[in-house]
């Protein structure tokens, strides 16, 4: 797959989603990112967590969790629309993600990550957007990115 495909991908699902489950509040003072845009970063967060693990670069991989959750949490705050009992059951997959950094433990992380990918694809069932079908990278979309720890 190439980037510009992977990229397309990623626009087109994240407009999808940003057009059919809220609007963005108009208030003119404040910026507010559209669903589909946070969900975009969420998606490349994934992908970045996913390279990172597998690189077995646990400081990067604790970076991008921490971006992932960060913007999962913005979701759910900014989006009324948006069931938070959708984003708060990815809290034990994110945790196990989290342990699995944490002991370095390349096989646990896959696992995790395994069921995290499973759950953003539950909630996108609940919200009617199955369409939008997240899974484990195959390719590195990031070929400006090196994802082994540094001194590699």
């Amino acid at each position: 797959m190439n980037y510009r495909k992977w990229v397309v991908g990623v626009v087109l699902a994240g407009t999808a989603l940003s057009l059919a489950v809220a609007p963005a509040p108009s208030n003119a003072d404040q910026y507010l990112p559209r669903l589909g845009d946070i969900m975009n970063l969420v998606q490349v967060r994934h992908a970045k967590l996913w390279f990172a693990g597998q690189a077995k670069n646990w400081d990067l991989a604790a970076y991008e969790l921490a971006q992932l959750k960060q913007s999962l949490a913005d979701a759910a705050s900014f989006y009324a629309g948006l069931p938070v009992d959708n984003v708060t059951t990815l809290s034990q997959p994110i945790q196990s993600i989290s342990d699995s950094i944490a002991a370095k433990d390349g096989k646990r992380f896959a696992s995790a990550v395994t069921e995290l990918t499973s759950g953003c694809n539950a909630c996108h069932a609940t919200m009617e957007r199955g369409f939008v079908a997240i899974r484990i990278p195959t390719d590195k979309p990031f070929g400006n990115q090196d994802f082994r720890p540094k001194g590699r």
